[in-house]
């Protein structure tokens, strides 16, 4: 009898490990002291993309770096992926008593920080939106609809079903027009390799579905957006930032000229010089 309630035990701690492990929203380093500040990555990426800023921005500032389920080592959660990170993200600051954080947030990043700003479940100090956008949709696909926006679809289906091969070869050319660094285009590449690849697929659909052209309206903190200029030029890129900001009171916009979407890597000294700048204010 001892023995079966013994096993019986075991199992459920196991369960109850792999059930915590599956509805791990993301793993946090938290590195430094001061004002927290919550560094939110790009699809795909780890919170490795912040490396350099973190070592210079710890030195005054509480960062949380934060890599998002099935992206590096996180192990991969049940969709509908996006809005469960945001949901875990604010919980995070609840639990951490995290008071008035700063977001620092790049590409989907951005676009998380957008949202939780736009709704105030939790109270934010000041966001740095960085080359992120309200709609990502809205970029990409003329007369974009959010509703036509669902997993089960043909192009999710083609990407779910390539080979290795096939799938890497498309990372390696996305990778060559995100940064203007040489030595991170594989760094980059290797980020969209190694993502879980339903997360991929479904976390991305969450992403263009995501439309916050009219919620930004609601946004009352300071927001800075730091925009690229590259690969299709400054002129390009300022319309479309106006475009998708018009129904944001008040934002600072600023260009890294020279840089693509990674403005850390191609411009790393000017872009902490961005964020101690924003900080101070």
């Amino acid at each position: 009898m001892k023995t079966i309630k013994t096993r019986l035990i075991v199992l459920f701690t196991i369960f109850s490990l792999s059930v915590s492990a599956q509805n791990k929203a993301f793993e946090v380093e938290v590195v430094g002291k001061g004002q927290p500040i919550l560094f939110f990555p790009g699809f795909t990426c780890t919170g490795e993309v912040w490396e350099d800023t973190v070592a210079e921005l710890s030195k005054t500032n509480e960062c949380h770096v934060f890599t998002f389920a099935g992206f590096g080592n996180v192990a991969p959660i049940e969709k509908p992926w996006l809005p469960k990170i945001k949901n875990a993200v604010e919980e995070y600051i609840k639990e951490n008593n995290l008071i008035r954080p700063i977001v620092v947030g790049h590409s989907l990043g951005g676009a998380l920080g957008l949202w939780m700003a736009s709704e105030e479940i939790v109270v934010l100090d000041n966001l740095i939106v960085v080359d992120a956008l309200p709609s990502t949709g809205a970029l990409i696909m003329p007369n974009f609809n959010s509703d036509y926006m669902i997993y089960d679809s043909p192009y999710n289906k083609q990407t779910l079903a390539m080979s290795d091969e096939d799938f890497e070869a498309m990372a390696s050319q996305m990778a060559q027009g995100m940064t203007m660094n040489i030595e991170k285009k594989d760094l980059i590449k290797n980020w969209m390799i190694q993502a879980d690849r339903e997360t991929y697929v479904y976390g991305y659909t969450d992403l263009l579905k995501l439309d916050l052209r009219k919620d930004i309206s609601n946004i009352k903190i300071p927001v800075t957006v730091l925009g690229a200029t590259q690969p299709y030029g400054k002129e390009a890129a300022q319309k479309n930032y106006k475009e998708q900001y018009k129904n944001l009171e008040s934002y600072n916009l600023i260009f890294a000229e020279g840089a693509a979407h990674f403005i850390m890597f191609d411009n790393p000294e000017w872009f902490v010089d961005q964020l101690k700048a924003q900080f101070k204010q």
